[in-house]
């Protein structure tokens, strides 16, 4: 008889980067079950897309999270579903900490008395704040300088301690800047409202946004502009699952960056898409925004050596072609 497929729960696998892992789950040989309230999710892109079994709620629902550790046999949580926007973040609080921090603590708790004892966290390089030097190591200090990325520290505190304490370990992964789509269009990002800088691009070279807004254009970088480090979100996707093996193999809790090594700035990005698309994209330049740090790129080299992490797609080209062919299927 086969061995039957290892079941792992994916919260927010309905989302952008939550989907991704899914399919990558799938393709590595495991039987993914994702939960989602689909407040940002899509429901379409599971069901139809993914074909993988969707529980429609939210992990502060205590109840609910007891059912589902009953009902299945789950090897491991991968957890996606915190709200990532920044901005709203600093005018919302309590919204944050209310889903990021205790949304998280009551899965862990659900976790724990289900004997669950593997977790894989999507965290954030944004809790290094700005960085004192560049690229960015998992020991650099941590300076968050906003709500969301405090609520992410939160958590990896709360993971620090629970591994002592019950046996649970976890691989948290702080990353940089998602983005691009699955290379064979299956699946994109598609958030609402969209705050990251690709598809924002996009959208303005569909003609779905009259113009795209440079925030600061007297950094200290070569053009001006910020640079960020863009990760494809397949390469992510594919990070999780090597998690994944490196906990069921009997590996202890660790922290990894993920990112490029390289950067890119905002008016690269802006040529390279205008280059991809063959289309004009309107500039608007326009003052700084609070608290974006001149230069964030990371490190990675942790991430290659410990999982033997080898990104496929680490072109700013292939990232917005993938990115392109999304776009033009879903709002073309």
């Amino acid at each position: 008889m086969s061995q039957p497929k290892s079941k792992i729960l994916v919260t927010g696998g309905a989302g952008y980067i939550g989907s991704h892992a899914v399919l990558a789950l799938q393709q590595a040989g495991y039987d993914p079950v994702v939960l989602d309230d689909l407040s940002y999710g899509h429901r379409e892109l599971v069901e139809q897309g993914l074909k993988a079994e969707l529980i429609v709620g939210n992990i502060c629902d205590r109840t609910l999270l007891d059912n589902i550790f009953s009902s299945y046999t789950i090897d491991a949580v991968m957890h996606f579903a915190a709200f990532i926007a920044v901005g709203e973040s600093v005018s919302e609080p309590a919204k944050y900490y209310r889903n990021n921090v205790a949304g998280t603590l009551t899965l862990l708790e659900a976790m724990v008395a289900a004997s669950i004892k593997r977790f894989v966290f999507s965290s954030t390089c944004a809790l290094y704040g700005t960085p004192e030097f560049v690229p960015i190591t998992e020991d650099h200090p941590q300076a968050p300088i906003s709500p969301y990325a405090t609520s992410k520290q939160m958590v990896e505190k709360m993971l620090a301690d629970f591994d002592p304490a019950y046996g649970l370990k976890s691989v948290r992964f702080r990353y940089f800047n998602a983005a691009g789509a699955d290379p064979e269009g299956r699946l994109g990002e598609d958030h609402s409202p969209e705050t990251h800088l690709i598809p924002l691009v996009l959208m303005a070279a569909l003609g779905k946004r009259p113009d795209i807004t440079i925030f600061g254009t007297d950094y200290p970088t070569e053009d001006g502009t910020c640079i960020r480090d863009y990760i494809h979100v397949s390469d992510l996707a594919q990070a999780h699952v090597l998690g994944l093996k490196y906990l069921q193999q009997g590996g202890e809790s660790e922290v990894f960056n993920l990112g490029n090594g390289s950067g890119f700035s905002v008016r690269q990005v802006i040529q390279a898409a205008q280059q991809v698309t063959g289309r004009d994209i309107p500039i608007v330049e326009s003052d700084r925004r609070p608290g974006d740090p001149p230069t964030l790129v990371g490190s990675s080299e942790k991430a290659r050596t410990v999982l033997g992490w080898q990104p496929q797609y680490d072109d700013l080209t292939q990232i917005i072609r993938d990115a392109w062919q999304w776009h033009q299927q879903r709002h073309g």
